[in-house]
């Protein structure tokens, strides 16, 4: 009897990686969630680098709101290592938002960067005949991170780098679809329970803890940077 053999189906999605910079007690920007502009010269350098070596970057609504812009690349030798890869010069920098409860004056809308929205249904029908954003990613459900990640990796994005905010990067935690972490420390604090901090949304349980291995550690100036693999995400 021909035994029949049972192939699965091999589901691709983005390798993603967190850069973060936060102070010394974990937090990325005070309580009234003013832009964190505390990064040195340095950890500019180090995310502008980062960025160049992906195909998108996504942060949330409070990122955007809080910065109202996004980090073109401007680096000439960077910008040239992206041309000799046959990479655009700039990745395609991704707003995720439900509401997409943005003002269109936001300088963010004027820079010279592709702009995709991941939205509900509702923020997609408001910006559908927008020239805000070159493209507008659906979704109608919570849990919608992987099947999302998916329709990612299919339009060609194979590397993506998550700026935040806590919100964000927690969601994307819970779905098991972070790689690595860079983080750096800088030389603040700013207590507060309300301050936002890396991960946010529920939290995890110290009996089950999101773990990390550390890749590396390397002092510069009064901060350090931090690069982590992420131990335990399910397998894809």
């Amino acid at each position: 009897m021909e035994s029949k053999k049972i192939v699965k189906e091999i589901v691709k999605m983005p390798d993603a990686i967190a850069i973060l910079a936060a102070t010394a007690d974990g937090k990325i920007s005070d309580r009234q969630r003013s832009p964190a502009r505390f990064g040195s010269k340095a950890d500019r350098e180090h995310l502008e680098g980062q960025i160049a070596s992906v195909d998108g970057v996504l942060f949330g609504r409070g990122t955007l709101q809080a910065y109202q812009t996004s980090l073109p690349l401007r680096d000439r030798q960077l910008l040239e290592q992206r041309r000799e890869a046959n990479k655009p010069d700039q990745p395609i920098h991704i707003v995720c938002s439900r509401s997409a409860n943005f003002d269109p004056q936001w300088r963010f809308f004027g820079q010279p960067i592709p702009r995709w929205l991941i939205t509900s249904t509702p923020g997609e029908i408001f910006w559908q005949n927008s020239p805000c954003f070159d493209r507008i990613i659906s979704v109608d459900t919570d849990n919608h991170w992987r099947s999302t990640f998916q329709q990612l990796y299919q339009l060609g994005l194979h590397r993506v780098a998550i700026l935040g905010g806590g919100e964000l990067v927690a969601s994307l935690l819970t779905a098991d679809l972070i790689t690595e972490l860079w983080l750096t420390i800088c030389p603040f604090l700013v207590g507060g329970k309300d301050a936002p901090t890396i991960v946010e949304g529920t939290g995890f349980s110290l009996r089950s803890p999101q773990k990390l291995r550390l890749l590396s550690a390397e002092t510069m100036g009064e901060e350090v940077f931090l690069h982590y693999a992420i131990k335990n995400p399910l397998p894809l």
